[in-house]
């Protein structure tokens, strides 16, 4: 579980993982900067459904690891 997490962190941090849907790339094409921007924004917004789902996870595991102590 613990590697499966680590590459997982990897791979949010690697530039290649980044990438366009087709009509955003067709758009863009020629202006770098541009790409370089609308890339980190598809980052940061892939990022905070998946913040969400952990700190859910992690709230729904202590409350089942609590009751199970009882």
């Amino acid at each position: 579980m613990k590697k499966y997490l680590f590459l997982f962190t990897c791979s949010l941090f690697f530039k290649s993982a980044v990438s366009q849907c087709a009509m955003c790339k067709a758009v863009i094409e020629n202006d770098s900067s541009l790409a370089n921007g609308i890339n980190d924004g598809i980052v940061y917004l892939m990022i905070i459904p998946y913040a969400l789902l952990v700190s859910v996870g992690y709230i729904v595991y202590r409350h089942y690891k609590k009751t199970k102590d009882f």
